[in-house]
């Protein structure tokens, strides 16, 4: 079954910060479900230099039609200038599950 819902990933800086952002989106419909990752270890280039250091990775569980709002309600509750907000399609799913998503949204 193909699908609506998209896969969300966002990593912030430490899981105070994550928590924020999950239980937001989560109490204003904008996401059904957030899993937090908290260890992940991210090298990046960042204004000229190469960096690294551990982070937080979320995984946002929406539909397209939600993307934009969520993207902007991270941008704005978010800590760092340029946040990760990058949208995965679900090519297939359970489709209850799916469906949950859909009416949790």
């Amino acid at each position: 079954m193909s699908s609506d819902a998209i896969a969300v990933l966002v990593t912030a800086p430490d899981r105070e910060s994550a928590d924020v952002l999950a239980r937001a989106l989560v109490e204003e419909r904008r996401i059904a479900c957030a899993n937090v990752l908290p260890g992940i270890r991210s090298v990046y280039r960042w204004e000229g230099r190469v960096e690294e250091g551990e982070e937080v990775l979320l995984v946002l569980k929406t539909t397209r039609a939600r993307f934009e709002e969520v993207r902007a309600r991270v941008v704005e509750l978010h800590p760092y200038e340029v946040p990760e907000v990058i949208a995965l399609p679900v090519v297939a799913g359970h489709e209850a599950y799916l469906r949950w998503i859909a009416d949790s949204v």
